[in-house]
């Protein structure tokens, strides 16, 4: 078999597929299959082709083209109608294996003759085209291979509260735009135009967020070999500019209190401000051995882990004589909230608090502990501070109000 002859072909072949020569293509692939079949000087030029271990390329007649969906046809002409198989031997038995993974496709079939693979090939085609079917039962339709990674990968990734957000915004804005729409045939104009439509109607927060999506499907996509490129690559997205809230004065603080003495509201605020729970934390929060113990919600794969923030001197007098405490939903909390504040959200109380800390000199180990941040890989595997320290790193927190707060202590 002469090695030259068949690179010099192969380019050839190469440059003709690239410039769309499809008699160029076909020329050359009848040679190269020719030189191909050639007996191999390493069993001295007369093992029969059939015990040869042949690798070839498989030729498909117009009539079998013409059963391929339209959108792989122009691929198919354009490389000469030609896919390269090979032959294996076991024993007394032969079978065929035949691939193609370009623009996009994954297929791979075999079968005990050529005609057979021919069409299994034509067949896999149509399933991978029509979503019905596909390599190792991967999905190749964008809303089931959408519904196959979020739940396969991305859901391990992140935490419940995330996840339902996302499936929130995915049902709402991406899954009726593609539905179930072959991955391979979603083009970069698709994606922008779901993108802009999302931001024209002012949710640029949004489209920011799905176009992140989209990038984890996508990618997620070439690495199971369903799509060769990301058509995000060329989509241009405007990057949003977040608003973040800023931390309650000693004044506002003073007054959100004042405004709920004598119910039980005042109570589970100064637990909420003294502590920097985030909101779907609430529910969780008890007392404990002169904490305040909880579920930190930010916690991934699904592990469940506690905070435990040390009653300091700002939310001590709110506890005398409680035992127990139930929080009632956060649109209550968030009702009750903006009839002081209309304009701040629930979690202004949770950057109050950690402003605090940074203002009264809380340590960075401890003050991340009461807010449940990760310390970092090396810190988490080294550092286990007792309780005695956290509760000396919260006694820092204590500050004067205006007077309209009863007197701390």
């Amino acid at each position: 078999m002469d090695k030259q002859k068949i690179l010099q072909l192969a380019s050839r072949l190469v440059l003709a597929a690239s410039s769309e020569n499809e008699d160029e293509v076909r020329a050359v692939s009848e040679e190269l299959a020719a030189v191909t079949q050639q007996p191999t000087e390493r069993h001295g030029g007369v093992e029969p082709l059939s015990q040869a271990g042949f690798n070839g390329f498989l030729k498909f007649t117009s009539q079998e083209v013409s059963k391929m969906p339209t959108c792989f046809k122009k691929y198919f002409r354009a490389e000469g109608c030609t896919i390269y198989y090979r032959k294996r031997r076991r024993g007394n038995s032969v079978s065929y294996e035949a691939r193609y993974r370009r623009h996009g496709y994954n297929i791979s079939v075999s079968g005990p003759s050529l005609s057979v693979i021919k069409e299994r090939f034509v067949q896999a085609i149509k399933d991978a085209e029509s979503g019905q079917k596909t390599l190792r039962g991967i999905p190749a339709t964008f809303n089931r291979f959408a519904l196959y990674y979020f739940e396969n990968f991305w859901k391990r990734k992140v935490t419940t509260s995330t996840y339902v957000a996302n499936m929130y915004k995915y049902n709402n804005h991406v899954k009726p735009f593609f539905e179930e729409k072959p991955l391979t045939r979603i083009t970069p104009k698709d994606c922008q135009t779901l993108i802009d439509n999302i931001q024209s109607k002012g949710l640029g927060k949004t489209a920011e967020e799905v176009y992140y999506m989209l990038n984890g499907i996508f990618n997620a996509a070439i690495k199971h070999n369903l799509i060769v490129y990301n058509p995000l690559d060329l989509v241009v997205h405007e990057k949003h500019e977040r608003e973040h809230s800023s931390a309650l004065t000693v004044k506002e603080e003073a007054q959100l209190m004042a405004a709920f003495a004598g119910t039980k509201y005042q109570l589970l605020f100064a637990i909420a401000l003294y502590t920097g729970l985030r909101p779907n934390e609430y529910k969780t929060a008890r007392l404990q051995e002169g904490f305040i113990i909880a579920v930190n919600s930010k916690q991934k794969n699904g592990k469940l882990k506690y905070k435990k923030i040390p009653v300091t001197p700002m939310l001590e007098p709110y506890l005398k004589g409680v035992n127990q405490f139930k929080f009632p939903g956060e649109k209550y909390m968030r009702k009750k909230l903006h009839e002081i504040f209309p304009d701040k959200v629930l979690y202004v109380l949770r950057i109050t608090f950690n402003t605090r800390c940074v203002e009264c000199g809380v340590a960075d180990v401890a003050r991340k502990l009461f807010m449940g941040h990760s310390l970092g890989k090396l810190d988490t595997a080294y550092i286990d501070v007792s309780d005695d320290y956290l509760k000396a790193e919260g006694a820092k927190i204590k500050y004067n109000l205006p007077p309209i707060l009863p007197p701390n202590n």
